[in-house]
């Protein structure tokens, strides 16, 4: 069973909006993934370039950016190279990264590893990694922004009310992911129905908004309304969207965060997820709406960093999470 996902064409953001607007919405109440067509600027083949060039390199050069779990040489702790856990059904390694935030920025606890400074590989002139994934990340950022003024405009609220959760320090993470295909038995838990072998077990996402470049790839599969899996077709030339639990929860469920996970298509995949997220201290409550229209149940004021911390940690256990440490509160 494959899975026909809406399409929003970015191109025509501003020259049939209303329409769009109103397609964004209905999407998310529904299958809550959507096909993002004609991104600006953004470059799919120099996407896949920068995976190829980092995940071919031997493991000494990416032991030089791991994270202080895996390589205590290091004092990146949140940010960097995660390699492989052997035995686990999540089979992926994968770099990320984030905006830097100003050292000397009292606002940020010096603990607060969401902020912590990115570590980079050494290049060596065949392609220009950072700098070519910090633009990436910015051209995302700001598609990731337009997308949620088609979302107000569509649930009728101001256009721009999102837009205070992000502007400043947000807390996103653009990942680049390589997926290599079980070799020997898999582990009993990646096993699922029909003999199928995931790479990535079923789950939703945490934070508000992602924006997925999967290239080519077979093997996202989202859960349906009536329970069953559907196979997500590729659609060179675009990105996948789909929201998590953050923003969910604030819109009281009736925008979904779906049930998704990865198959094992038996050969090497690549991909590069855009976790678009508030700063540590945006308004995450719920009852979102009550507070953009005056009219409703009433809103109740929560913070993005020590909700999903206890979400992360506590509940959905993320073994990457698990291993972090608390993060004392400002002032």
């Amino acid at each position: 069973m494959t899975s026909s996902l809406p399409i929003i064409d970015m191109s025509k953001a501003y020259t049939e909006r209303n329409e769009l607007a109103k397609k964004v919405v209905l999407g998310l109440e529904n299958e809550g993934f959507i096909f993002i067509d004609n991104v600006a600027k953004l470059d799919y083949d120099g996407l896949f370039r920068a995976c190829k060039w980092f995940f071919d390199k031997p493991i000494e050069f990416k032991r030089t950016v791991m994270r202080n779990f895996w390589n205590p040489e290091n004092s990146n702790i949140y940010r960097g190279y995660f390699p492989i856990t052997e035995g686990e059904p999540s089979r992926k390694e994968g770099f990320e990264f984030a905006r830097d935030v100003r050292y000397d920025d009292v606002t940020v606890a010096k603990n607060n590893w969401f902020y912590e400074e990115s570590p980079w590989p050494k290049e060596d002139g065949e392609f220009p990694f950072k700098e070519f994934l910090q633009e990436s990340y910015e051209i995302l950022h700001n598609t990731a922004l337009e997308i949620l003024k088609l979302v107000a405009i569509g649930l009728g609220i101001e256009e721009n009310i999102f837009e205070d959760m992000f502007l400043d320090k947000p807390c996103s993470t653009f990942r680049i992911m390589h997926y290599p295909p079980w070799k020997g038995e898999p582990p009993k838990n990646a096993i699922v129905e029909d003999g199928k072998v995931v790479i990535t077990p079923e789950h939703t996402d945490t934070n508000f908004l992602t924006l997925l470049t999967r290239f080519n790839y077979g093997g996202l599969e989202v859960k349906t309304m009536d329970g069953s899996w559907a196979e997500v077709d590729p659609r060179p030339g675009s990105l996948v969207m789909n929201i998590g639990d953050t923003f969910s929860r604030m819109m009281g469920g009736r925008l979904k965060a779906t049930k998704h996970r990865v198959i094992d298509i038996g050969t090497d995949r690549y991909a590069v997820p855009f976790f678009f997220t508030p700063r540590y201290d945006g308004d995450v409550g719920i009852n979102f709406m009550s507070k953009a229209t005056g009219v409703g149940p009433e809103h109740r004021l929560e913070r993005y960093g020590p909700w999903v911390l206890d979400v992360i940690k506590n509940q959905k256990k993320y073994f990457e999470y698990r291993v972090l440490p608390d993060i004392e509160p400002t002032a």
